[in-house]
């Protein structure tokens, strides 16, 4: 796979990053495999937070949107092949 199928594929789902990671251009998409990464683990921190109840509820739900909103401008940064960083998350680095 080159580049730019790998970066697309890491964004769906987890299946989707490990293929993406082991059998596409590692070296290439390192950046949107790290991105993807952040924006999938995201929603088990949602998990973790909606333990506390109420407030823990909203911030919750917050994380999903604001997981949606990333994951979206994610995708569109591959599909156009620019490496922007994505809000927040975007210098966190993962994979070196």
């Amino acid at each position: 796979m080159d580049k730019k199928v790998t970066s697309i594929l890491a964004y769906f789902t987890w299946i989707g990053w490990l293929v993406a990671f082991f059998a596409g251009d590692k070296e290439g998409a390192k950046f949107h495999l790290n991105s993807a990464l952040l924006v999938l683990l995201l929603p088990i921190a949602g998990s973790i937070i909606m333990i506390i109840p109420i407030l823990g509820w909203i911030a919750g739900f917050a994380v999903y949107g604001f997981t949606a909103v990333v994951w979206i401008m994610g995708l569109i940064n591959a599909i156009k092949q620019e490496e922007k960083p994505l809000p927040l998350i975007g210098k966190i680095t993962i994979i070196k």
